[in-house]
């Protein structure tokens, strides 16, 4: 009777098991796209930030107002010539510890994005000058200049030349402005 028994609760067992195994539907799944997620194409358009807002889906993407990015010192003076002479005027001074001031980065960078325009002396006459395709770029010995002018015309442009903003860090800025002053010291 006990064998029996036994037998019935096995033969169950195995009938449940298979019973619930069907081919040629799958499974239930919980939460069926974290198994298969959806697949975008690259480069195209996707609705993930939509809502009906009216911001067209960008508020997930847009920092807060009034936020800056982690390591940024804001630079107080606006892209305007009076600005350029209020630096001029109050004397703006690098805020890199002066142990810090690497001339060699400073040279370095200043070769890569200031030597084709303003030569690697300072006196205005780089590979560009020198093939007229820029004319008028200044001597640095010609000019009343400080490190925060340097600076700020890095940051916006003056004239012909644009900013540099993009391609070198506030850091960095400041080290071209020391080794300005520094070759300005030369000529």
């Amino acid at each position: 009777m006990k064998s029996l028994l036994k037998t019935a609760v096995l033969l169950g067992i195995i009938v449940s098991l298979s019973s619930c195994h069907d081919k040629s539907k799958p499974n239930y799944q919980y939460m069926p796209n974290m198994y298969e997620s959806v697949a975008y194409e690259t480069y195209s358009e996707s609705n993930a930030f939509n809502s009906p807002t009216g911001l067209h889906g960008k508020e997930g993407q847009l920092p807060p107002v009034g936020s800056i990015k982690r390591g940024f010192v804001p630079y107080e003076y606006p892209n305007t010539p009076e600005a350029l002479l209020a630096v001029k005027a109050a004397n703006l001074k690098s805020p890199l510890d002066s142990t810090k001031v690497d001339m060699k980065k400073g040279q370095a960078l200043f070769e890569i994005y200031c030597a084709i325009c303003h030569g690697t002396a300072g006196d205005g006459q780089g590979k560009l000058v020198k093939q007229q395709k820029f004319l008028g770029v200044p001597n640095y010995k010609d000019r009343q200049i400080n490190e925060g002018s340097i600076f700020h015309v890095e940051t916006y442009g003056l004239n012909a030349m644009g900013s540099h903003a993009n391609q070198l860090s506030q850091e960095e800025r400041w080290l071209v402005a020391a080794y300005v002053m520094d070759l300005r010291s030369k000529l």
